[in-house]
């Protein structure tokens, strides 16, 4: 018995697809037991060094405009179904899980030939195309946020699959704090803007910080942007910037409220970790972290500022850091975490494969 996985492109859709794969470890599936399917990007480093097998399919994504790249492409889908058919047949793969993106339409069709139950997960609030038009063919969708329900035949909402390090025991704030060399009796006032950093957000941040504010800032500024403003820290104790971190946990004890663009796996971290929140979702997102910031925001959890309103930000921030309001919006954001998430899909394939 071998358990599928298609997962490619992006953390948004390998860090999920990896919290699947432990929760099926702790159900009793060995990890030779899982493959991963997937391309050269993130999963390509991602998945080997979480113990699992990728194989590597070559296909891209489609344009939004029609033309000569998206005909090339719908080569390589049927090209791609055709290698995972193979991998299905040779492995004896039992069921089949995407998690939309790229990879997730060779896999669908594969396993639509090979007449393996197909099982879906949809991030966003918004349905990616992969997931749109693969749904049709699975056997269940699930889906991170209610929104999405409505869009997709055959749906569950379970959440959105994290780490376990983010439901276990977090880690105390004081020593979160000296983790990154903050005041433990300051307020902080923590800014996300993805991996690859977000230049409004930073920028929007530094300007505060460069006024010496009340509270503390601690920045994941991006490994591909902190340079500029890890120079301007310099020597500052209330503004620290961070390029990268791999342990979100500890970000998230540190911080009192967060700055934060609103892709789905932060809208998801945040209500798991029960942290306030301003969400500034990017606006070529095409409404999709809009859609997902609701979840908090109507919620209680979070506020919601566009960006072009983000010289507010500085007079949200002071709001944000109320006692009273910081209390409600900690109770409310940790309302809608979901943790059962990896766990609920990983009972349901694991049920699909006779498990």
């Amino acid at each position: 018995m071998t358990i599928a996985i298609a997962a490619a492109g992006t953390g948004g859709h390998v860090f999920p697809a990896l919290a699947v794969a432990a929760a099926l470890n702790k159900l009793g599936t060995a990890a030779e037991e899982i493959v991963f399917f997937g391309g050269d990007r993130i999963e390509a480093s991602a998945v080997p060094a979480a113990g699992y097998e990728l194989v590597r399919v070559d296909v891209t994504g489609f344009a939004r405009k029609a033309g000569l790249h998206n005909l090339r492409v719908l080569g390589q889908v049927v090209a791609g179904a055709r290698q995972v058919r193979r991998e299905i047949k040779a492995r004896n793969v039992t069921v089949l899980l995407g998690m939309g993106g790229y990879i997730t339409g060779p896999a669908a069709l594969a396993a639509r030939w090979s007449r393996v139950p197909l099982f879906l997960h949809e991030q966003n609030a918004v349905p990616g195309t992969a997931n749109r038009l693969a749904a049709r063919l699975a056997r269940r969708v699930f889906v991170a946020f209610p929104a999405a329900a409505d869009e997709l035949p055959r749906t569950e909402v379970v959440g959105n699959p994290l780490r376990s390090a983010f439901y276990g025991d977090s880690p105390d704030v004081g020593a979160a704090r000296i983790r990154y060399g903050l005041d433990e009796t300051r307020p902080v006032v923590g800014v996300l803007g993805g991996s690859q950093g977000a230049d409004a957000l930073n920028q929007a941040i530094a300007r505060l910080a460069s006024e010496a504010p009340p509270y503390q800032v601690l920045q994941l500024a991006g490994s591909e942007q902190h340079q500029p403003w890890t120079k301007q820290a310099a020597g500052r104790r209330d503004w620290v910037v961070v390029p990268f971190e791999s342990e979100m946990p500890w970000f998230y004890a540190a911080a009192d409220l967060v700055v934060a663009r609103a892709g789905a796996l932060t809208v998801s971290e945040l209500a798991a970790t029960g942290t306030p929140s301003i969400l500034i979702p990017y606006p070529g997102a095409a409404g999709h972290q809009e859609a997902n910031a609701r979840l908090l925001v109507e919620a209680g959890g979070a506020a919601l500022l566009s960006q072009d309103r983000i010289e507010m930000l500085g007079a949200e921030v002071v709001a944000g850091l109320e006692s009273d309001r910081l209390a409600a919006s900690r109770a409310a954001a940790a309302a809608v975490g979901r943790p059962d998430a990896a766990t609920r899909i990983a009972d349901a394939i694991r049920e699909a494969a006779g498990a």
